[in-house]
């Protein structure tokens, strides 16, 4: 099927009344956890994985996305007003964002972020309809060896390339593979790390740890910090139109912005936090008055945020055509797919036709909507702000007891979302980074399974992994990344030997 084609069955689908409800109900949920800081995407959408389980396919994919896609969006919002990131990637709003709003032009920054957040998510859709089917096309010569490397070097990439220790990130990917083994081997039957436990025969719920591990652990982390900051300037539509200069300054950092997250964006381990970051560095570095960021400069604004919002949507490019999700969100949507007996990859197009182009054109829909909600609708999304923590917090809690409870009608499942959850938080207190540990859980049936089918046709022969050229070139890949990120941890540890000595 060619895309024109593809895009015309995508309409059909995406334009059906329960696909377009569903979009809305994502993207709003989406704006709402983006404005209120220290929940983020990944939490949101553990809450919303059980949910899941009670409508359709497509439905379900379409609703995880929006709330994806949405709170990239509503995270500027707290950013500009209160100097409070409400995603990760959205830290580098705060940088120029609350400096224009200290000068009382927080409509301008709230206007042009929407701008930006839009040219991102729109032009970094185009090109995941360019890129996705030729990826596609390639995943089919793809053979067990393949996938395994592939897996592989997704697990290397999102474990060396994260912020933090690179060995951290590796042992994280490590404990995440271990879980992974948890249950009832298919092959053998034989039950593993089980502890005698008949709730772990079937292994851990991926609803359970995601819930824990990020819902539980982010609560707990955001009740540790303190609120600060009031709202003080009222907001109307007059002052969010920006003047003809910041338009003009503007149009090129988006652009810049949107190339680097799309790029960023498909590659496993990088995701938007490190496009934004980048895409501000850039345009720092190009600006002919540097010093102007940091104060209310509008290309500090318009370039993270165009390319955060690329970001997330060339991430699905990875996921959808080859199986292999690039960050912790794409590793849930993963799961969302599985769950639902569908398996991403170079077949989806043709066996889901109906799905794979029916969420691209929700994408789109939803980014229209998105610019709805964020623009005449910012007196709502302010007034958030204002909600005690000691009412949202309890009120999360019990919503994740209710939502792991749910899936399986098991209260053992509550069991090990507190278990999660206290790991997780222990982890954090560590600056142990969670999101190499859901991308190991994820992959590592898929990785054990096409290690087994690999080595089985090549008759235990553990040559095939470097005789067949594609995956030859991928563990070559991996190779590199682990001696790149053992040079520079030996680096980091000179200069640190160093400084003690001096």
């Amino acid at each position: 099927m060619d895309i024109a084609n593809g895009l015309l069955l995508g309409l059909q689908s995406a334009l059906h009344p329960t696909i377009l409800l569903y979009c809305f109900i994502g993207v709003f949920i989406g704006t709402l956890i983006g404005v209120l800081p220290g929940i983020g995407a990944l939490a949101a959408i553990s809450l919303l994985l059980p949910i899941t389980y009670h409508i359709p396919p497509t439905a379900a994919i379409v609703m995880l996305a929006g709330v994806y896609y949405g709170a990239q969006y509503g995270s500027s919002t707290a950013s500009i007003l209160l100097n409070l990131p409400g995603t990760p990637a959205s830290a580098v709003t705060c940088l120029d964002g609350h400096p224009m709003a200290k000068q009382g032009r927080a409509g301008v920054a709230l206007f042009m972020t929407t701008v930006a957040s839009f040219v991102g998510s729109m032009l970094g859709i185009a090109i995941l309809v360019m890129f996705t089917p030729a990826i596609a096309e390639l995943g089919l010569k793809f053979g067990p060896a393949e996938y395994f490397a592939m897996m592989l070097l997704g697990l290397i990439a999102a474990s060396t390339l994260a912020s933090g220790s690179p060995l951290k990130g590796l042992a994280m990917v490590v404990l995440g593979l271990l879980l992974g083994t948890i249950g009832i081997d298919v092959n053998s039957g034989v039950p593993r790390f089980t502890f005698g436990m008949s709730g772990l025969m079937d292994g851990i719920n991926l609803v359970a740890l995601a819930m824990g591990v990020f819902g539980i652990t982010e609560v707990i982390t955001a009740i540790n910090q303190p609120r600060e900051g009031k709202i003080k300037e009222r907001l109307s539509f007059r002052s969010m139109l920006p003047s003809r200069k910041d338009t003009r300054d503007s149009v090129m950092p988006m652009l810049r912005g949107t190339g680097i997250g799309s790029f960023l964006g498909a590659l496993p381990g990088t995701g938007a936090s490190i496009a934004s970051f980048l895409s501000y560095a850039v345009e720092k570095k190009v600006a002919k008055d540097p010093s102007r960021f940091g104060k209310g400069a509008i290309e500090g604004l318009a370039a993270p945020e165009s390319a955060n919002n690329a970001a997330a949507q060339t991430g699905f490019v990875p996921t959808l055509s080859l199986g292999i999700p690039g960050d912790a969100v794409m590793a849930l949507m993963l799961g969302a797919l599985i769950i639902h007996g569908i398996q991403p990859g170079p077949m989806l197009m043709t066996e889901q036709p109906a799905l794979f182009w029916g969420l691209i054109v929700s994408f789109a829909i939803g980014n229209i909507m998105l610019v709805i909600l964020n623009l005449p609708l910012i007196g709502i999304w302010v007034a958030l702000l204002r909600i005690p923590y000691s009412v949202l917090y309890p009120a999360i809690l019990v919503f994740i007891a209710l939502g792991v409870y749910s899936v399986n009608g098991n209260p053992f499942d509550i069991f090990v979302v507190a278990v999660l959850g206290a790991l997780g938080y222990a982890l954090s207190v560590l600056r142990f980074e969670a999101a190499p540990l859901l991308l190991g859980f994820v992959l590592g049936p898929l990785m054990e399974e096409n290690l087994r089918r690999a080595l089985l046709l090549s008759r235990g022969d553990m040559m095939t992994f470097i005789e067949r050229p594609i995956s030859a070139s991928l563990v070559a890949l991996c190779l590199a990344m682990l001696l790149w990120s053992m040079w520079r941890g030996a680096k980091v540890a000179l200069k640190a030997y160093r400084s003690r000595t001096a």
